[in-house]
């Protein structure tokens, strides 16, 4: 897995780009929709808020293997995480997470029926970061092109056990 240094990259790589698609299996089809992160910190788990009858929970029942990607292009920061999920119908964990943007989804408010949380535990993932502004990775790209070399635009690190 991830050591806590590791996930605490992974934290502070995605904490600021705060919406990730969640990518599920629907019959032999990929579908992928936005989610919105509701904790401050990470320990391997992402927890998600979902209407415990969506289409998304029942695929997510019937597969659970899914992938979440975070993408901020001004930052060139990009995260692809791999994970197993599970809709969870808990009451604390809604209480403990619940605020206003979250209240604009469930109108009912966060005691109706169908208000819960998808769990994602990460398995493996990999990133890319650079700090290089477009210009400089232009450079590099045709600097490294002339000496038949590949460009180094940044770190490319993957984790977990990859196939």
């Amino acid at each position: 897995m991830s050591s806590p240094e590791h996930k605490q990259k992974i934290w502070n790589l995605i904490k600021n780009i705060k919406t990730g698609m969640l990518t599920t299996l629907h019959g032999s089809e990929l579908r992928s929709r936005p989610m919105v992160l509701v904790q401050d910190e990470y320990d391997g788990t992402l927890w998600f808020y979902t209407d415990l009858e969506s289409e998304k929970v029942l695929e997510i029942e019937k597969d659970h293997d899914v992938c979440l990607s975070f993408a901020d292009p001004d930052n060139q920061t990009y995260v692809s995480l791999t994970g197993v999920g599970r809709a969870i119908n808990d009451k604390k964990l809604v209480e403990k997470y619940w605020n206003s943007f979250v209240a604009a989804w469930f109108p009912e408010g966060k005691d109706a029926p169908n208000v819960g949380m998808l769990e994602i535990k990460i398995q493996k993932g990999e990133h890319w970061d650079s700090d290089s502004s477009k210009m400089m990775k232009s450079i590099k790209t045709m600097t490294a092109k002339v000496k038949g070399e590949k460009p180094d635009l940044g770190e490319h690190q993957k984790f977990g056990t990859q196939n």
